[in-house]
């Protein structure tokens, strides 16, 4: 398979990760980009870790065999779908990382 990038992206690839190659420097910014999205994504994990004091599966046990009203309040469901997708996210970006590394 070829790739074919405007001459402005190649400069700007080859500026950015000092790799004269385009492909190998495209492949620098995935696992860049990757690498920065975990982080971020880990981030916002261990603050909702943090103000539960629990970890998502913990939570999700919790969740699914209580049956508290305040688990239906509007901002708790919020940040139960988004605890999960976060998770999800989390699991998806790794599996690409492994596979680019």
């Amino acid at each position: 398979m070829s790739l074919h990038l405007p001459k402005t992206a190649t400069a700007v690839l080859t500026e950015l990760t000092g790799e004269p190659r385009p492909e190998s420097a495209l492949f620098l910014v995935l696992r860049d980009a990757i690498a920065y999205r975990l982080e971020k994504i880990t981030a916002a994990l261990k603050a909702l870790e943090d103000k539960y004091g629990m970890s998502f599966e913990e939570y999700r046990e919790r969740w699914e065999r209580e049956d508290r009203p305040e688990y239906y309040a509007y901002e708790t469901e919020r940040e139960f779908l988004e605890w999960e997708a976060l998770v999800t996210r989390r699991k998806r970006l790794e599996d690409l990382q492994a596979w680019l590394w």
